[in-house]
């Protein structure tokens, strides 16, 4: 399907099953940010290995893309890749909503919330532990 996008430009819509069907050794087709990226030729060259590539091929690779913090650079390369986005009606199937977690006091927490409690628990008493230690050492 070829719809306009705000700026009068013609874009290509793909759905999500037309992508999936993309998983294979001669094409690979992923996500990022519901534009869709034809990586195929890229597998070889792609600093990372083609396994990442292939992990995430078919589906959205939104979050691996942004969790390895990739440059500028790699950004205007993955640009020349788009062939299209995802169609505006599949688009929900991929993103994930806020999770939300409670806990024992009744309280509800994101899941972000709720990773940093699980790094900021074990830091503060790893501080803790720390001050006890040096004036524990500085007496003697």
């Amino acid at each position: 399907m070829e719809d306009k996008d705000e700026n009068g430009h013609a874009v290509k819509y793909y759905r999500l099953s037309e992508i999936e069907e993309r998983n294979s050794f001669k094409s690979t087709w992923i996500i990022i940010n519901h534009k869709v990226y034809d990586v195929t030729t890229f597998l070889e060259e792609h600093p990372g290995g083609e396994e990442v590539l292939r992990e995430q091929a078919g589906g959205d690779a939104t979050e691996s893309f942004e969790d390895v913090g990739h440059s500028s650079d790699a950004r205007e390369m993955a640009a020349n890749m788009v062939i299209g986005e995802l169609h505006p009606d599949d688009r929900l199937k991929i993103d994930k909503p806020s999770v939300s977690k409670t806990n024992s006091c009744g309280y509800q927490a994101t899941v972000s919330q709720i990773w940093w409690t699980n790094w900021l628990i074990p830091c503060l008493a790893a501080a803790v532990v720390t001050v006890m230690y040096q004036m524990y050492t500085s007496e003697k």
